[in-house]
Protein backbone atom coordinates (compact mmCIF):
# COMPACT_ATOMS: atom_id res chain seq x y z
CA UNK A 1 0.00 0.00 0.00
CA UNK A 2 1.37 3.63 -0.99
CA UNK A 3 2.01 5.54 2.15
CA UNK A 4 2.53 8.91 2.86
CA UNK A 5 5.67 9.57 5.37
CA UNK A 6 5.39 6.87 7.46
CA UNK A 7 1.47 6.32 7.64
CA UNK A 8 -0.64 4.45 5.58
CA UNK A 9 -2.93 6.41 3.06
CA UNK A 10 -6.38 5.65 4.88
CA UNK A 11 -5.18 7.44 7.89
CA UNK A 12 -4.13 10.28 6.93
CA UNK A 13 -5.15 13.47 4.91
CA UNK A 14 -1.36 14.77 3.51
CA UNK A 15 -1.75 18.21 4.59
CA UNK A 16 1.47 17.45 6.81
CA UNK A 17 3.74 18.01 3.56
CA UNK A 18 2.43 21.45 3.28
CA UNK A 19 5.75 23.01 5.00
CA UNK A 20 7.35 20.89 2.36
CA UNK A 21 5.80 23.11 0.03
CA UNK A 22 6.40 26.09 1.21
CA UNK A 23 10.50 24.87 2.04
CA UNK A 24 10.36 24.46 -1.89
CA UNK A 25 8.67 27.52 -2.63
CA UNK A 26 10.81 29.75 -0.27
CA UNK A 27 14.07 28.19 -1.86
CA UNK A 28 13.32 28.44 -5.00
CA UNK A 29 12.35 32.28 -4.96
CA UNK A 30 14.99 32.93 -2.94
CA UNK A 31 15.30 35.53 0.37
CA UNK A 32 16.35 39.03 0.72
CA UNK A 33 17.87 40.45 3.61
CA UNK A 34 19.06 44.20 4.19
CA UNK A 35 21.47 45.14 6.76
CA UNK A 36 22.27 48.86 8.10
CA UNK A 37 26.16 49.14 9.88
CA UNK A 38 26.45 53.04 11.46
CA UNK A 39 29.38 53.90 13.73
CA UNK A 40 32.58 56.29 13.60
CA UNK A 41 35.29 54.93 10.69
CA UNK A 42 37.98 52.73 11.91
CA UNK A 43 35.67 50.86 14.01
CA UNK A 44 35.81 48.04 11.43
CA UNK A 45 32.25 47.52 10.51
CA UNK A 46 33.23 46.25 6.92
CA UNK A 47 35.68 43.67 8.02
CA UNK A 48 32.96 42.28 10.60
CA UNK A 49 30.43 42.59 8.10
CA UNK A 50 33.23 40.25 5.85
CA UNK A 51 33.74 37.93 8.61
CA UNK A 52 29.93 37.21 9.45
CA UNK A 53 29.14 36.95 5.99
CA UNK A 54 32.72 35.21 4.66
CA UNK A 55 32.30 37.43 1.63
CA UNK A 56 35.53 39.48 1.16
CA UNK A 57 34.11 41.63 -1.74
CA UNK A 58 32.08 43.58 1.54
CA UNK A 59 34.50 45.08 2.91
CA UNK A 60 36.31 46.23 0.02
CA UNK A 61 36.75 49.79 0.36
CA UNK A 62 38.55 52.46 -1.48
CA UNK A 63 41.04 54.68 1.13
CA UNK A 64 40.20 58.16 -0.42
CA UNK A 65 42.96 60.93 -0.76
CA UNK A 66 44.02 62.59 2.22
CA UNK A 67 41.71 65.74 0.24
CA UNK A 68 38.24 63.87 0.74
CA UNK A 69 38.86 62.19 4.11
CA UNK A 70 37.27 64.77 6.32
CA UNK A 71 33.36 64.58 4.84
CA UNK A 72 31.05 67.33 4.74
CA UNK A 73 27.75 64.81 5.07
CA UNK A 74 26.88 61.59 5.97
CA UNK A 75 27.19 59.32 2.73
CA UNK A 76 24.87 55.98 2.04
CA UNK A 77 26.70 53.32 0.13
CA UNK A 78 24.76 50.24 -0.96
CA UNK A 79 26.04 46.94 -1.44
CA UNK A 80 24.70 43.46 -3.07
CA UNK A 81 25.96 40.58 -3.10
CA UNK A 82 23.93 37.00 -3.89
CA UNK A 83 24.74 34.19 -1.62
CA UNK A 84 24.29 30.62 -1.74
CA UNK A 85 24.57 27.70 0.51
CA UNK A 86 23.07 23.89 -0.08
CA UNK A 87 20.75 25.53 -2.73
CA UNK A 88 19.97 28.29 -0.55
CA UNK A 89 20.13 31.68 -2.25
CA UNK A 90 20.15 34.85 -0.18
CA UNK A 91 20.32 37.93 -1.71
CA UNK A 92 22.26 40.02 1.25
CA UNK A 93 22.33 44.27 1.22
CA UNK A 94 24.86 45.88 3.12
CA UNK A 95 23.84 49.58 3.79
CA UNK A 96 27.42 51.77 5.12
CA UNK A 97 26.94 55.26 6.34
CA UNK A 98 30.72 56.42 5.79
CA UNK A 99 31.15 60.12 7.49
CA UNK A 100 28.77 59.31 10.20
CA UNK A 101 29.99 60.78 13.23
CA UNK A 102 33.09 62.20 12.01
CA UNK A 103 32.49 65.51 12.00
CA UNK A 104 32.93 68.54 14.39
CA UNK A 105 29.57 69.12 14.97
CA UNK A 106 27.26 65.74 14.90
CA UNK A 107 24.16 67.54 15.47
CA UNK A 108 21.94 66.14 12.58
CA UNK A 109 24.37 63.14 11.22
CA UNK A 110 21.41 61.01 11.74
CA UNK A 111 18.93 62.59 9.61
CA UNK A 112 20.10 61.57 6.65
CA UNK A 113 19.79 58.02 7.60
CA UNK A 114 16.59 58.43 8.76
CA UNK A 115 15.58 60.15 5.48
CA UNK A 116 17.16 57.06 3.94
CA UNK A 117 15.13 54.45 5.78
CA UNK A 118 11.53 56.77 5.19
CA UNK A 119 12.75 56.47 1.42
CA UNK A 120 12.66 53.07 1.88
CA UNK A 121 9.43 52.27 3.24
CA UNK A 122 7.84 54.93 0.70
CA UNK A 123 9.33 52.99 -2.08
CA UNK A 124 8.05 49.64 -0.92
CA UNK A 125 4.47 51.90 -0.37
CA UNK A 126 4.51 52.68 -3.96
CA UNK A 127 4.85 49.55 -4.80
CA UNK A 128 2.80 47.72 -2.80
CA UNK A 129 -0.31 49.91 -4.36
CA UNK A 130 1.10 49.56 -7.80
CA UNK A 131 0.18 47.09 -10.40
CA UNK A 132 2.77 44.75 -10.58
CA UNK A 133 2.92 43.44 -6.89
CA UNK A 134 3.75 40.14 -7.24
CA UNK A 135 7.60 40.99 -7.84
CA UNK A 136 8.15 43.51 -5.88
CA UNK A 137 12.12 44.17 -3.88
CA UNK A 138 12.49 44.46 -0.59
CA UNK A 139 14.74 47.39 0.05
CA UNK A 140 13.37 47.99 3.59
CA UNK A 141 16.34 47.81 5.98
CA UNK A 142 15.74 44.91 8.75
CA UNK A 143 18.83 45.36 10.57
CA UNK A 144 20.75 48.13 11.67
CA UNK A 145 24.44 47.01 13.35
CA UNK A 146 25.31 50.25 15.75
CA UNK A 147 28.72 50.29 16.43
CA UNK A 148 30.17 51.60 20.31
CA UNK A 149 33.22 53.09 20.48
CA UNK A 150 35.04 50.80 23.47
CA UNK A 151 36.70 53.67 24.84
CA UNK A 152 34.11 55.57 26.09
CA UNK A 153 33.20 53.38 28.51
CA UNK A 154 29.28 54.06 27.54
CA UNK A 155 27.16 56.05 25.41
CA UNK A 156 27.86 59.65 24.19
CA UNK A 157 25.39 62.07 23.02
CA UNK A 158 25.74 60.95 19.40
CA UNK A 159 24.97 57.55 20.84
CA UNK A 160 21.64 57.98 22.10
CA UNK A 161 20.36 60.70 19.73
CA UNK A 162 20.99 58.14 16.76
CA UNK A 163 19.14 55.38 18.87
CA UNK A 164 16.53 57.67 20.40
CA UNK A 165 15.41 58.87 16.72
CA UNK A 166 15.51 55.54 14.67
CA UNK A 167 14.57 52.54 17.54
CA UNK A 168 10.77 53.12 16.15
CA UNK A 169 12.25 52.90 12.36
CA UNK A 170 14.38 49.95 12.38
CA UNK A 171 15.87 47.06 14.56
CA UNK A 172 18.92 48.08 16.17
CA UNK A 173 21.54 45.96 17.79
CA UNK A 174 24.21 48.01 19.73
CA UNK A 175 27.98 46.47 19.11
CA UNK A 176 30.90 46.96 20.95
CA UNK A 177 33.67 47.20 18.39
CA UNK A 178 37.01 46.04 18.79
CA UNK A 179 36.74 44.29 21.94
CA UNK A 180 40.08 43.38 21.98
CA UNK A 181 41.12 45.95 23.49
CA UNK A 182 38.95 45.31 26.59
CA UNK A 183 39.86 42.31 29.22
CA UNK A 184 36.92 40.11 29.94
CA UNK A 185 35.81 42.36 33.60
CA UNK A 186 35.45 45.48 31.48
CA UNK A 187 33.57 43.75 28.87
CA UNK A 188 31.49 42.68 31.55
CA UNK A 189 30.86 46.10 32.90
CA UNK A 190 30.54 47.76 29.82
CA UNK A 191 27.79 45.78 29.27
CA UNK A 192 26.14 46.27 32.27
CA UNK A 193 26.61 50.35 31.67
CA UNK A 194 25.12 50.45 27.83
CA UNK A 195 21.92 48.25 28.96
CA UNK A 196 21.57 50.95 31.87
CA UNK A 197 22.34 54.07 29.87
CA UNK A 198 19.45 52.36 27.18
CA UNK A 199 17.11 51.74 29.88
CA UNK A 200 17.29 54.99 31.39
CA UNK A 201 16.73 56.78 27.92
CA UNK A 202 14.00 54.77 27.16
CA UNK A 203 15.96 53.20 24.12
CA UNK A 204 14.00 50.25 22.13
CA UNK A 205 16.90 47.82 20.84
CA UNK A 206 15.91 44.29 19.18
CA UNK A 207 14.57 41.83 21.54
CA UNK A 208 15.62 38.18 21.17
CA UNK A 209 12.15 36.69 21.25
CA UNK A 210 12.16 33.91 23.77
CA UNK A 211 11.53 30.04 22.43
CA UNK A 212 8.56 28.47 22.23
CA UNK A 213 7.97 24.91 25.30
CA UNK A 214 7.39 22.75 22.43
CA UNK A 215 11.45 23.70 20.82
CA UNK A 216 14.32 21.10 21.48
CA UNK A 217 16.83 21.85 24.89
CA UNK A 218 20.07 23.15 22.73
CA UNK A 219 17.77 25.45 20.73
CA UNK A 220 16.38 27.25 24.23
CA UNK A 221 19.35 27.15 25.79
CA UNK A 222 21.24 28.90 22.69
CA UNK A 223 18.37 31.52 22.58
CA UNK A 224 18.63 32.30 26.23
CA UNK A 225 22.67 32.60 26.26
CA UNK A 226 21.82 35.18 23.14
CA UNK A 227 19.74 36.71 25.02
CA UNK A 228 22.40 37.73 27.55
CA UNK A 229 25.25 38.29 25.44
CA UNK A 230 23.35 41.56 24.21
CA UNK A 231 25.34 44.04 23.30
CA UNK A 232 27.87 41.72 21.54
CA UNK A 233 31.14 42.64 21.72
CA UNK A 234 32.88 41.45 18.70
CA UNK A 235 35.83 41.26 16.87
CA UNK A 236 36.10 41.17 12.65
CA UNK A 237 39.21 39.78 10.94
CA UNK A 238 39.60 37.97 7.24
CA UNK A 239 42.91 36.28 7.67
CA UNK A 240 43.96 33.35 8.94
CA UNK A 241 46.13 32.54 11.61
CA UNK A 242 48.41 30.11 13.24
CA UNK A 243 47.19 29.26 16.86
CA UNK A 244 48.36 26.48 18.73
CA UNK A 245 48.93 24.41 15.66
CA UNK A 246 46.02 24.81 13.39
CA UNK A 247 44.68 28.01 10.90
CA UNK A 248 42.04 29.81 12.60
CA UNK A 249 40.75 33.14 11.67
CA UNK A 250 41.42 35.84 13.85
CA UNK A 251 44.13 38.42 15.06
CA UNK A 252 47.59 38.05 16.22
CA UNK A 253 49.35 39.85 18.55
CA UNK A 254 52.35 39.98 20.54
CA UNK A 255 51.13 38.47 23.78
CA UNK A 256 48.73 35.86 21.70
CA UNK A 257 45.80 35.32 19.23
CA UNK A 258 42.22 36.63 19.37
CA UNK A 259 39.97 33.96 17.57
CA UNK A 260 36.92 34.98 15.97
CA UNK A 261 35.30 31.97 16.85
CA UNK A 262 36.14 31.46 20.45
CA UNK A 263 33.35 32.11 22.30
CA UNK A 264 35.57 32.78 25.38
CA UNK A 265 37.28 35.75 22.88
CA UNK A 266 34.32 37.23 21.84
CA UNK A 267 30.83 37.46 21.00
CA UNK A 268 31.45 37.06 17.10
CA UNK A 269 29.68 33.67 16.68
CA UNK A 270 26.74 34.73 19.27
CA UNK A 271 26.03 37.60 16.95
CA UNK A 272 26.63 35.57 13.70
CA UNK A 273 24.25 33.16 15.06
CA UNK A 274 21.46 35.47 16.28
CA UNK A 275 21.35 37.18 12.55
CA UNK A 276 20.83 34.31 11.13
CA UNK A 277 18.38 32.50 13.10
CA UNK A 278 16.52 35.29 13.94
CA UNK A 279 16.51 36.75 10.39
CA UNK A 280 13.13 35.98 9.55
CA UNK A 281 12.20 37.40 13.06
CA UNK A 282 13.81 40.48 11.96
CA UNK A 283 11.73 40.80 8.75
CA UNK A 284 8.46 39.80 10.30
CA UNK A 285 9.13 42.54 13.07
CA UNK A 286 10.01 45.34 9.94
CA UNK A 287 7.02 44.21 8.28
CA UNK A 288 4.09 44.35 11.16
CA UNK A 289 5.83 47.23 13.63
CA UNK A 290 8.00 50.08 11.84
CA UNK A 291 6.60 49.00 8.38
CA UNK A 292 2.80 49.54 9.51
CA UNK A 293 3.49 52.42 12.05
CA UNK A 294 5.16 54.56 8.74
CA UNK A 295 2.04 53.40 6.26
CA UNK A 296 -0.78 54.54 8.70
CA UNK A 297 1.34 57.78 9.13
CA UNK A 298 1.39 58.29 5.49
CA UNK A 299 -2.30 57.58 5.07
CA UNK A 300 -3.65 59.49 7.74
CA UNK A 301 -2.43 62.43 5.78
CA UNK A 302 -4.81 65.10 3.69
CA UNK A 303 -5.84 63.79 0.35
CA UNK A 304 -3.61 66.36 -1.70
CA UNK A 305 -0.80 65.48 -0.16
CA UNK A 306 2.16 64.61 -2.80
CA UNK A 307 3.19 61.73 -0.60
CA UNK A 308 -0.38 60.26 0.20
CA UNK A 309 -1.35 60.29 -4.41
CA UNK A 310 2.10 58.60 -5.13
CA UNK A 311 0.89 56.06 -2.53
CA UNK A 312 -2.47 55.61 -3.97
CA UNK A 313 -1.88 55.94 -7.39
CA UNK A 314 1.47 54.57 -7.77
CA UNK A 315 2.55 58.23 -9.45
CA UNK A 316 3.67 60.97 -8.33
CA UNK A 317 2.20 63.92 -10.51
CA UNK A 318 4.47 66.88 -9.31
CA UNK A 319 2.05 70.17 -9.13
CA UNK A 320 4.50 72.68 -10.11
CA UNK A 321 6.53 71.30 -13.00
CA UNK A 322 3.63 68.93 -14.25
CA UNK A 323 6.31 65.41 -14.90
CA UNK A 324 5.48 62.56 -14.13
CA UNK A 325 7.57 59.85 -12.07
CA UNK A 326 7.50 56.47 -13.61
CA UNK A 327 7.70 53.57 -10.99
CA UNK A 328 8.01 50.63 -13.30
CA UNK A 329 4.70 49.79 -14.72
CA UNK A 330 5.04 51.19 -18.11
CA UNK A 331 5.47 54.00 -20.11
CA UNK A 332 1.55 53.17 -21.78
CA UNK A 333 0.14 53.78 -18.20
CA UNK A 334 2.00 57.01 -16.82
CA UNK A 335 1.30 58.51 -19.92
CA UNK A 336 -2.73 57.20 -19.56
CA UNK A 337 -2.35 59.04 -15.99
CA UNK A 338 -1.27 62.19 -17.11
CA UNK A 339 -3.87 62.76 -19.75
CA UNK A 340 -6.74 61.14 -16.92
CA UNK A 341 -4.74 64.02 -14.87
CA UNK A 342 -5.31 67.08 -17.49
CA UNK A 343 -9.04 65.57 -18.46
CA UNK A 344 -9.97 66.38 -15.03
CA UNK A 345 -8.60 69.85 -15.19
CA UNK A 346 -10.35 70.81 -18.14
CA UNK A 347 -13.73 69.13 -16.09
CA UNK A 348 -13.11 71.19 -13.50
CA UNK A 349 -12.78 74.51 -15.35
CA UNK A 350 -15.77 73.49 -17.94
CA UNK A 351 -18.01 73.35 -14.33
CA UNK A 352 -17.08 76.40 -13.12
CA UNK A 353 -17.81 77.79 -15.97
CA UNK A 354 -21.55 76.47 -16.07
CA UNK A 355 -22.01 77.90 -12.30
CA UNK A 356 -20.97 81.17 -13.40
CA UNK A 357 -23.38 81.16 -15.98
CA UNK A 358 -25.93 79.63 -13.92
CA UNK A 359 -25.74 82.75 -11.55
CA UNK A 360 -25.69 85.40 -14.41
CA UNK A 361 -28.88 83.58 -15.61
CA UNK A 362 -30.78 83.96 -12.10
CA UNK A 363 -29.80 87.30 -11.78
CA UNK A 364 -31.04 88.09 -15.13
CA UNK A 365 -34.38 85.97 -14.03
CA UNK A 366 -34.75 88.52 -11.11
CA UNK A 367 -33.95 91.66 -12.86
CA UNK A 368 -36.99 90.79 -15.28
CA UNK A 369 -39.18 89.51 -12.77
CA UNK A 370 -38.74 93.30 -11.36
CA UNK A 371 -39.26 94.73 -14.73
CA UNK A 372 -42.58 93.01 -14.46
CA UNK A 373 -43.36 94.23 -11.15
CA UNK A 374 -43.02 97.96 -11.85
CA UNK A 375 -44.87 97.35 -15.48
CA UNK A 376 -47.92 95.95 -13.67
CA UNK A 377 -48.02 99.20 -10.93
CA UNK A 378 -47.72 101.46 -13.94
CA UNK A 379 -50.49 99.70 -15.03
CA UNK A 380 -52.88 99.49 -11.75
CA UNK A 381 -52.12 103.20 -11.07
CA UNK A 382 -53.24 104.24 -14.74
CA UNK A 383 -56.80 102.11 -14.59
CA UNK A 384 -57.23 104.20 -11.17
CA UNK A 385 -56.68 107.63 -13.07
CA UNK A 386 -59.40 106.17 -15.46
CA UNK A 387 -61.93 105.44 -13.15
CA UNK A 388 -61.65 108.59 -11.48
CA UNK A 389 -62.13 110.76 -14.70
CA UNK A 390 -64.99 108.78 -16.31
CA UNK A 391 -66.48 109.30 -13.30
CA UNK A 392 -66.70 113.13 -13.29
CA UNK A 393 -67.84 113.36 -17.02
CA UNK A 394 -70.69 110.57 -16.78
CA UNK A 395 -72.48 113.17 -14.14
CA UNK A 396 -71.87 116.27 -16.13
CA UNK A 397 -73.82 114.84 -18.62
CA UNK A 398 -76.56 112.40 -17.33
CA UNK A 399 -77.59 115.87 -15.14
CA UNK A 400 -79.29 118.32 -18.09
CA UNK A 401 -78.87 122.07 -17.51
CA UNK A 402 -81.99 123.67 -15.71
CA UNK A 403 -84.11 126.18 -18.57
CA UNK A 404 -83.55 129.84 -18.38
CA UNK A 405 -84.22 132.67 -19.82
CA UNK A 406 -81.04 134.58 -19.90
CA UNK A 407 -79.30 135.86 -22.56
CA UNK A 408 -76.62 132.75 -23.92
CA UNK A 409 -73.21 133.38 -21.70
CA UNK A 410 -70.61 136.26 -23.15
CA UNK A 411 -67.91 134.71 -24.28
CA UNK A 412 -64.62 134.95 -22.32
CA UNK A 413 -63.65 137.75 -24.04
CA UNK A 414 -63.38 140.37 -20.83
CA UNK A 415 -62.83 138.95 -16.58
CA UNK A 416 -65.46 137.15 -14.76
CA UNK A 417 -66.51 136.36 -11.57
CA UNK A 418 -64.06 133.98 -9.73
CA UNK A 419 -66.58 131.02 -9.21
CA UNK A 420 -67.53 131.15 -13.37
CA UNK A 421 -63.75 131.49 -13.65
CA UNK A 422 -62.59 128.68 -12.03
CA UNK A 423 -65.45 126.38 -13.93
CA UNK A 424 -63.64 127.27 -16.65
CA UNK A 425 -60.29 126.96 -16.39
CA UNK A 426 -61.38 123.39 -14.27
CA UNK A 427 -63.08 122.78 -18.34
CA UNK A 428 -60.09 123.57 -19.88
CA UNK A 429 -57.86 121.53 -17.83
CA UNK A 430 -60.56 118.99 -18.24
CA UNK A 431 -60.35 118.84 -21.75
CA UNK A 432 -56.40 118.12 -21.67
CA UNK A 433 -56.88 114.95 -20.01
CA UNK A 434 -58.63 113.19 -23.25
CA UNK A 435 -60.51 111.05 -21.27
CA UNK A 436 -64.13 112.49 -22.68
CA UNK A 437 -64.08 110.96 -26.23
CA UNK A 438 -66.01 113.51 -28.82
CA UNK A 439 -67.58 116.50 -26.63
CA UNK A 440 -66.65 118.72 -23.49
CA UNK A 441 -68.27 120.06 -20.76
CA UNK A 442 -69.02 123.58 -19.60
CA UNK A 443 -69.22 124.83 -16.50
CA UNK A 444 -73.02 124.92 -16.69
CA UNK A 445 -73.65 121.80 -17.48
CA UNK A 446 -73.85 121.74 -21.12
CA UNK A 447 -72.46 119.33 -23.75
CA UNK A 448 -70.38 121.16 -26.58
CA UNK A 449 -69.02 119.58 -29.15
CA UNK A 450 -65.45 119.24 -29.65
Amino acid sequence: MPSIGSEPVDQVVGFSNLPNQYHRKSVKKGFEFTLMVVGESGLGKSTLISSLFRKEELGQNQTPPVAKKIPETVQIQTKSVLIEEKSVKLRLTVVDTPGFGDMLDNTDCYKAISKYIDERFEQYLRDESGLNRRNITDTRVHCCFYFINPSCHGLRPLDVEFMKNLCNKVNIVPVIAKSDTLTKSEVATMKRQLLQEIEEHHIRIYSIPDAESDEDEEYITQNKELQSSMPFAVVGSTVEVESRGRMVRGRKYPWGVVELDNPDHCDFRKLQAMIITHMQDMQEVTHDVHYESFRAKKLSQPNNDPLYQSSCRGRHVEKHKGTVLDTGEGTILSKYLFRFSQDEKKLAEKDKMLVEKENELKRMQEKLAKMQQEVEDAKKSTSSLASVGSGSNSSSVLVPAPPSSAPPPIPNTKPMGSGYSSSINYTSSFNRTGLVGGTTSSAMGKTVPK
